[in-house]
């Protein structure tokens, strides 16, 4: 008995020197755990600052014009019929959003928008694609595209309307045809400005074509084909404003002409603002893609 009790007894001890020697070997990976997750926190709260002044300084200008804007129709040192302050122009904006007319006009001038874009950019890309790929495609295409693209697109709004009505089809046109270019004169620049180097270490070191596009060339054009696509956004929004200004039954752009013909500047303001909003998210949705694909490659932010 005795001996079975000293084991015993000294058993409970080793068993929580065990127990005691186990907590102090995760001690050190849950500080770990801890410190990472902290530092993953700070990461994201200095972030989110920087993202915060950014916005801060950008905001600077536009709020100081609007103050002065609205201290130069406070002292009567412009015609508030035509150039109404900003307090009304937020006013109509209020009262077109709260009767549901603006969102129902913005509906309709996103999904020409999109729908352009979607038939615009493919096409844009894939005859850029050919032509700088192939010395074929650049003798078969490129000639063409700089015909056309010398063409205002202002000018074919007539043309659209007689062969494709005063429905949405001759604006979607009008958009896809307008947004077409720049995707294409990008692509093509940028697929014909990698170096040369490049392309020939990568088939020193065995690549096939297939590989050297995929893994030199497009990574190479990248950057110039997201400029098209920044130019292409915004020559969209125009695209849109003149299509809708000369001939339209509904969108943003009818909401203007109508307001213009009842002499109501703040709406017609309320659109120009819609307009300008509508630019500069599709510029951000870009400058954010940018970051996010062009995350490689190291350059000038500004002193």
């Amino acid at each position: 008995m005795n001996t079975i009790e000293t084991v015993e007894n000294n058993g409970r001890p080793l068993a929580r020197n065990a127990g005691a020697a186990v907590s102090d070997a995760r001690a050190p990976s849950r500080a770990a755990s801890r410190a990472a997750a902290d530092g993953a926190r700070a990461t994201r709260g200095a972030r989110l600052r920087a993202l915060a002044g950014t916005v801060a300084r950008r905001a600077i200008v536009p709020l100081a014009l609007l103050a002065l804007w609205q201290l130069a129709a406070a002292l009567d040192l412009v015609n508030t019929t035509l150039v109404p302050p900003p307090s009304e122009v937020a006013s109509a904006f209020w009262e077109l959003l709260t009767s549901g007319r603006l969102t129902e006009a913005l509906g309709i001038s996103l999904t020409r928008i999109a729908i352009g874009l979607v038939i615009g950019i493919p096409i844009g890309l894939a005859l850029g694609i050919a032509a700088g790929l192939f010395k074929l495609g650049e003798e078969l295409i490129d000639a063409t595209m700089q015909a056309l693209r010398t063409v205002p697109f202002v000018a074919l709004i007539p043309l659209f309307i007689l062969w494709l009505g005063i429905g949405d089809v001759s604006k979607v046109a009008l958009i896809a045809f307008g947004v077409t270019f720049p995707v294409y004169m990008n692509t093509f620049a940028g697929i014909r400005g990698v170096d040369a180097k490049l392309i020939e270490a990568a088939e020193v070191f065995g690549l096939n074509r297939r590989q050297l596009v995929r893994q030199v060339v497009v990574p190479g054009a990248l950057p110039s084909i997201l400029v098209g696509l920044r130019y292409a956004l915004g020559l969209s929004v125009i695209a849109l404003v003149v299509s809708e200004t000369v001939n339209a039954n509904s969108g943003i752009g009818a909401l203007v002409s109508d307001a213009r013909q009842f002499l109501q500047t703040d709406v017609v303001l309320v659109g120009i603002v819609v307009y300008s909003v509508l630019g500069l998210v599709g510029d951000g949705l870009v400058r954010i893609l940018e970051r996010r694909l062009l995350s490689w490659r190291g350059s000038f932010r500004g002193a």
